[in-house]
């Protein structure tokens, strides 16, 4: 039995969040980052995935239980090219997190959690918006957040609902 659903909104700029199915306690964070010179010949500044961070981060809270993680699949667009490099750097350091851990994990992608948790008519603008307010009513305890991006949280709640098979995936 599954005792901590993991939603991880993928990026530098994510959020991460587990979700205690026993004790219904949340954990929830950015996603660590460190910053790095870029490796180009141009110099300018790029974060990366703390991975230091994030697996003490995760190790301290799943204690060797039974998990599951959805990850929200990275965006990949050649004509974002950094965005896109970004965004695969980060699924790899994440992966490696993951692996490493032994969490089982699964990829969706960002409209498959948000056509079950968002209400419908909610237009691309106002997705952050409406997404934060459903975490506010679904977990009141998130209302003192000032990060306003709750993607990680209803990930992983998305998580929780397929894997006690409230919601065919």
């Amino acid at each position: 039995m599954i005792r901590y659903f993991i939603g991880i909104d993928n990026g530098v700029t994510g959020t991460i969040a587990v979700i205690d199915d026993k004790t219904n306690k949340i954990y929830f964070s950015r996603i660590p980052v460190k910053e790095h010179l870029n490796y180009t010949k141009k110099k300018q500044w790029i974060k990366r995935i703390d991975v230091t961070s994030l697996k003490e981060w995760l190790s301290g809270i799943l204690s060797k239980k039974p998990s599951h993680c959805f990850f929200e699949r990275p965006m990949i667009n050649p004509t974002r090219f950094k965005a896109t490099v970004s965004a695969s750097r980060a699924l790899e350091a994440t992966l490696i997190v993951l692996e490493d851990l032994k969490i089982p994990y699964e990829y969706i992608d960002s409209k498959q959690w948000q056509r079950v948790l968002i209400p419908k008519g909610v237009k691309e603008k106002n997705l952050k918006k409406a997404a934060f307010q459903v975490a506010c009513r679904l977990f009141p305890q998130v209302t003192y957040l000032k990060n306003k991006d709750v993607d990680g949280l209803l990930i992983a709640e998305y998580c929780r609902r397929v894997k006690k098979g409230q919601v065919k995936q």
